[in-house]
This record gives C-alpha cells, sequence and structure tokens, in this order.
C-alpha cells in the first residue's frame, strides 16, 4: 500500500494546470497489473491528484513486456473494469480508457505484424525500448508500423534513453514517429542530463504529446512541481501538442 502523503505539498502556486491538455496518455493507473497502482485504493488516490490538476480524460497504458509483465487485452480490459466498477462507486466522474505501453522485445515485431497492438485515439500505439540500447531492427518495425496504415507509432519517453540524443530524435520524427515527453523530465526528477534532453525536445518543437507517465504518489507530486517550469508554460500555451486529439 501507499505510504501516502502526509507532508505539505511542495511546489510553487501558478494560474494554470493540464486542463488544456485534457488527456493524460501514458499512465499505470490500472490496480494490480504492474509497477503501478497495485490496488484500486492506490489507483483512485492516484486519478484524484491527476483530475485535481485539470486532467478530464485518463488512457491507462499498462506494461506489455514478454519477460516481466506479460499482460493481454483480457487481462488490461478486467483491471479496468475493475477500476471503472471502483470510479462508479465512489463517483468519481472521469473518462477512463486502456492502452497500452508495449516493450520493443523480441516479440514486438510480430506483435505489429499480426496487428495485435493496443492503440489509442485514431490507432496510435505507445512503445518504449530499452534504457541499456535501442533495437537494432527499430527502423524496419517503424517503417512497417507506419507504411502498412495499420499504426501511428509513439515512442514512450525518449529523453530518458541515454543513448539517443535530440538528432537521433528528429530523425525517428522525420520518419514519421510521434514524441511522448514525460512532463516530470522537466522538474529534473530523473536527473539533470534527463532535464536538459526534455528542455532541449521542448525548444526545439520535438515534443507531440506529454503525459505523467504515473506510476505512484512521488510522480504525482512531480507532476504538480512541473507546473512551475517556465518550459511546462510553453508547452500547455504555445505548442502543437496532439493529446487534444486523444479526447
Amino acid at each position: 500500500m501507499f505510504n501516502f502523503l502526509k507532508k505539505k505539498e511542495a511546489g510553487k502556486d501558478v494560474s494554470f494546470n493540464y486542463e488544456s491538455v485534457v488527456v493524460d496518455m501514458h499512465s499505470h493507473v490500472l490496480p494490480g497489473i504492474d509497477d503501478g497502482a497495485q490496488n484500486p485504493e492506490e489507483s483512485i488516490f492516484l486519478i484524484k491528484k491527476m483530475m485535481e490538476l485539470g486532467i478530464k480524460k485518463i488512457i491507462a497504458t499498462p506494461h506489455i513486456m514478454v519477460d516481466f509483465y506479460r499482460n493481454t487485452p483480457e487481462t488490461i480490459n478486467e483491471a479496468l473494469e475493475i477500476l471503472k466498477a471502483e470510479l462508479k462507486k465512489q463517483e468519481i466522474d472521469i473518462e477512463i480508457e486502456a492502452a497500452a505501453e508495449h516493450y520493443f522485445d523480441e516479440t514486438f515485431e510480430k506483435r505489429v505484424e499480426d496487428k495485435r497492438l493496443m492503440t489509442m485515439g485514431d490507432n496510435y500505439a505507445l512503445f518504449e525500448y530499452s534504457f541499456i540500447s535501442p533495437p537494432p531492427n527499430a527502423f524496419s518495425v517503424i517503417q512497417k508500423m507506419i507504411e502498412w496504415g495499420d499504426y501511428k507509432p509513439i515512442l514512450a519517453h525518449p529523453e530518458r534513453y541515454t543513448y539517443m540524443d535530440t538528432e537521433a530524435m528528429a530523425v525517428l520524427r522525420s520518419w514519421g514517429c510521434n514524441m511522448q515527453m514525460n512532463t516530470i523530465s522537466l522538474t529534473g526528477y530523473y536527473g539533470k542530463d534527463v532535464k536538459k534532453k526534455a528542455e532541449d525536445m521542448v525548444n526545439m518543437q520535438l515534443v507531440d504529446f506529454i503525459s505523467s507517465d504515473m506510476h505512484h504518489p512521488r510522480h504525482a507530486q512531480a507532476f504538480k512541481d512541473a507546473l512551475a517550469m517556465p518550459l511546462l508554460k510553453k508547452i500547455l500555451f504555445d505548442y502543437p501538442l496532439k493529446n487534444i486529439m486523444l479526447k
């Protein structure tokens, strides 16, 4: 069970929130199926924090990883129904859907070919790389996703991959791959190097989607703290984000 935050929340007061984003499209709030919320109580805690900051719709994206989180559409949808029932019971009014954060492992290409990815909106498919090294078949698989017309790929949190710089992101984006930045990267939550890379992404207009990547209360606090970051205001009000397309 979460060690809920007892101290007063940190962060500067700001005059705006995430209302203009509308949709948080990358989170781990479904109960008990990955490294995010472990039960409905924890799910509700995170969701309430997101709602307090202006989020109107949540797309939960549990991990699908062949060697660790062997989720399927069935297990994900079962968890979604459990969460929806708890939201209804507590009379919490928010729209919630489920897709997945697909790990680019040895099964990913086959999932693409067999059209077995869980998508959001107009067939957007969220996937992540290893944090150690990029997959050798990345170009060919992303090319299949785009050229076959089945998927619109979104690479999750590219600023967190130590081997990936903004030039590599720009190349991927030129192929047609969308970039999703974790909002809390701007706070320094993942370290100063990730923070700098996230700032560069914003300044170079390499960000297509932003999201919380919410797992636990520390992320909830950082999601709030991010509102005090100067570049976040730029993203929210002077940037062609695509989150709104998922509402």
